[in-house]
């Protein structure tokens, strides 16, 4: 319990959702989702060819390794400051090092290609489907979390111009 008070959780945000408590459950429910969703592959999207089989085992490779790495580095530079809520912790520190001096939201960043890199092996148009809402989902909580890294940390908006938001270097 005392964890979960850490992060920032509390009765009354479970009551009102001030600091996007319902987002971290529609977050769990869309992930959860997506690992359900069942694999819909049209006939004509069949890949025979062992160079086509290959690619497609690279393309996941590296999609799967960049997401682990977005991932890991982002909860590691994080550090204390990691809270499940989009809501800043009341003792945290604008992170603007490390990865994050790559992407504002590494960890977000993490989930969708870790998504896009299932697409890929599974070579799936409902978890094609499910990845886009994720990556919708993800920009949206983005923007709520900004909304509250800005009203904390007068820095933020030079920080929002320097660094992409949730594709290093594109967006």
């Amino acid at each position: 319990m005392k964890l979960l008070s850490d992060w920032g959780f509390t009765r009354k945000g479970w009551r009102s959702g001030e600091r996007g408590e319902y987002l971290v459950l529609l977050q769990g429910a869309l992930l959860i989702g997506f690992v359900l969703v069942p694999v819909y592959r049209p006939s004509e999207w069949n890949i025979g060819s062992p160079a086509l089989l290959y690619l497609r085992w690279g393309i996941t490779a590296v999609l799967g390794l960049a997401a682990f790495i977005l991932i890991i580095k982002g909860l590691l530079d994080l550090g204390r400051n990691l809270t499940p809520l989009p809501y800043p912790r009341e003792d945290g520190q604008l992170v603007r090092s490390g990865i994050y001096g790559i992407v504002r939201h590494p960890l977000y960043s993490g989930l969708i290609l870790a998504a896009f890199s299932w697409v890929v092996f599974q070579v799936s148009l409902s978890h094609l489907v499910a990845a886009i809402i994720l990556f919708i989902f993800f920009d949206l909580k983005a923007n709520r979390e900004e909304v509250w890294l800005s009203e904390k940390y007068s820095e933020y908006s030079d920080y929002q111009q320097q660094v992409k938001k949730l594709i290093p270097w594109l967006y």
